[in-house]
């Protein structure tokens, strides 16, 4: 154990036996990421809660007392920072997490064990909140092959997957989130974005490693009007 140039102690884990390199390296960062400390010291359950919390701090869409879906939820760092942020344990707002993993209970959120890809899952969504939502989320990335293209061409497809459900299930004005990664591949993605929705930007929490090409896109002011089943128009985002 060593002083890194900031002086805090850096972890070195030990090569041999039947670890990987790749392994040793990733447990190594995990030892000496601030954020997985203060994530535990926290009662959080991934460091990547923060990242919400900056991107909200900053933009300010989980607001009390609305709907949120969180896509591909597990552990539950994000459903965490979102039931908080909503009021849902008092009851204000709701969150329904979403996972092909079982995901350990948190107050205030609704877990569903649903592949959100699935033809019907929008409607088994809209029929578990009684409406539509306010805010979809997602922090999903795909499995890695190390195979770049084709990992690049996976988690676009899952960003495009999300952006598609968030597309059935948000009410008009309100805002789509997700984890994407900086490639020329994307462009189709965006184009679609910014025809269904007003506003959409790029952005890169400090908690997000600098040396990763990951960022989030920030959609916002969705322009979907869909008749409301009682009459009228589906009630939009204040």
């Amino acid at each position: 154990m060593a002083k890194d140039s900031t002086g805090r102690l850096h972890v070195t884990v030990k090569t041999g036996g039947k670890r990987k390199l790749s392994s040793k390296l990733w447990l190594e960062r995990q030892l000496n990421d601030p954020y997985v400390a203060r994530a535990k010291r926290d009662g959080l359950r991934s460091r990547a809660a923060y990242k919400l919390i900056e991107i909200d701090d900053k933009y300010h869409f989980l607001k009390p007392g609305i709907t949120v879906v969180d896509l591909g939820a597990a552990p539950g760092g994000w459903s965490q920072v979102a039931a908080k942020r909503v009021g849902a344990a008092e009851g204000k707002g709701r969150v329904i997490a979403i996972d092909l993993l079982d995901m350990p209970e948190i107050s205030g959120v609704s877990f569903a064990r649903l592949d959100f890809l699935s033809h019907d899952a929008p409607a088994r969504l809209l029929e578990m909140i009684g409406g539509r939502a306010e805010l979809v989320l997602s922090d999903m990335a795909a499995n890695t092959t190390g195979h770049r293209k084709t990992d690049q061409l996976r988690i676009l497809g899952l960003v495009e997957g999300a952006a598609a459900f968030a597309a059935d299930v948000l009410k008009p004005g309100c805002t789509f989130v997700a984890k994407v990664f900086q490639s020329g591949a994307d462009a189709a993605l965006m184009t679609q974005l910014k025809r269904d929705f007003a506003s959409v930007k790029h952005v890169k929490p400090a908690s997000s490693r600098q040396d990763s090409s990951e960022r989030y896109v920030l959609a916002m002011g969705f322009r979907g009007v869909t008749p409301d089943p009682r009459g009228g128009l589906t009630p939009s985002c204040g």
